[in-house]
């Protein structure tokens, strides 16, 4: 997730906790709400960006490995042409 994202969703989940908490404050019911909604989706939105960084780390870790073993099989091709 990139920096921009990270204070963007934390910017709208900061938002939404003061939204809701004015709302609790002022017994406005549907601005409680209002913000109670803002603070989970900003939530949901952080949790699918972790899931995709994790997902890009497993992929760049399945290449590294990929690429190692291509390289072991050239290593071992080249010593058997020895």
């Amino acid at each position: 997730m990139g920096i921009g994202d990270k204070i963007s969703n934390k910017a709208e989940e900061l938002g939404g906790k003061i939204e809701r908490a004015v709302g609790d404050l002022t017994d406005n019911e549907e601005l409680e709400a209002k913000g109670a909604a803002k603070e989970a989706a900003a939530k949901a939105k952080q949790a699918g960006e972790q899931v995709k960084d994790a997902a890009k780390g497993v992929v760049d870790d399945v290449k590294d490995a990929a690429k190692g073993v291509v390289d072991d099989v050239k290593d071992a091709v080249n010593d058997a042409t020895k």
